[in-house]
């Protein structure tokens, strides 16, 4: 045996220099198929997003020079803003289309119409895509077993109490167990998003459950299935820092009667902000 030796043969100082190339090497191998052959669209709706548009969109960027993903888009849906939410998205390399009825599904469907992926990744405005959570979306996508999925959801900013963190790991459990995808991640392919019909534009809330029961057939009928990540993505916790637990379990009581769904001002928790963080 040859002291200072590393696996392949090379001194211990080679052997750590080596390793960022192996490691490279082991991720192209992983998602190859996605330069090769696939263009994947990041999606991202928003309604007065300033303070935070640039900073989803250059996570998106830094998320994908990570995992050496060079064939993508990034696609901004400014739906009816009133802010310079447009413009600060294509400062930080994004293009931009407009939804001038004010409803999140309508958002995400346009944004995904106008776009030209394969592989489509909804992000929400207030959320980060982390390198992590893309590479394993691409892992899945390029695997040909899933016809789409989410990750767990993490909330940042302010300390959370102890109502909010109940809640959080409640949604956790119940997406992993259940799997159903929280609207600030979702990912699906083209081919599903376009077969069944996208996000139910008849409801202003919960459109991203309607669409993950939707694809979850679609999948079946095609031999896919629907993942969630173990990762999670970071999120702004504006709406627990906005409304009280008392307004947000009303919320959800107001949203679980018949046809409030489809009606925005009983759908207030998601289209109101009642102050900025």
């Amino acid at each position: 045996m040859v002291r200072g030796k590393g696996p392949w043969g090379a001194s211990k100082n080679q052997t750590s220099s080596l390793l960022p190339d192996v490691c490279k090497a082991v991720r192209a191998w992983q998602i190859g198929a996605v330069q090769a052959d696939r263009l994947t669209t990041f999606l991202i709706p928003a309604y007065n997003e300033q303070g935070l548009i640039g900073r989803a969109v250059e996570s998106i960027h830094r998320a994908a020079a990570a995992v050496e993903l060079t064939a993508y888009e990034v696609i901004v849906c400014d739906n009816a803003s009133t802010d310079r939410t447009a413009d600060l998205a294509r400062a930080a390399g994004a293009r931009v289309v407009h939804e001038p009825h004010r409803q999140i599904a309508r958002a995400r469907n346009a944004a995904a119409a106008a776009s030209g992926g394969d592989w489509l990744i909804w992000l929400d405005a207030d959320a980060i895509l982390t390198q992590e959570v893309l590479a394993g979306t691409l892992s899945a996508l390029d695997s040909g077993k899933f016809c789409g999925g989410g990750a767990r959801v993490r909330l940042e900013g302010a300390a959370l109490g102890r109502a909010a963190k109940q809640a959080v790991s409640a949604w956790n459990w119940l997406s992993r167990n259940f799997r159903l995808a929280a609207g600030s991640y979702f990912f699906a392919l083209r081919a599903g998003w376009m077969e069944t019909g996208g996000f139910n534009e008849e409801v202003y809330a919960g459109e991203e459950l309607g669409f993950a029961r939707a694809l979850k057939r679609w999948g079946r009928a095609r031999g896919l299935d629907f993942h969630v990540l173990d990762h999670e993505v970071p999120s702004s916790a504006r709406k627990v820092e906005q409304f009280t637990v008392w307004q947000m379990a009303r919320q959800v009581a107001v949203c679980a009667w018949p046809g409030n769904l489809g009606r925005r001002d009983r759908c207030a928790f998601w289209y109101e902000r009642p102050a900025e963080p």
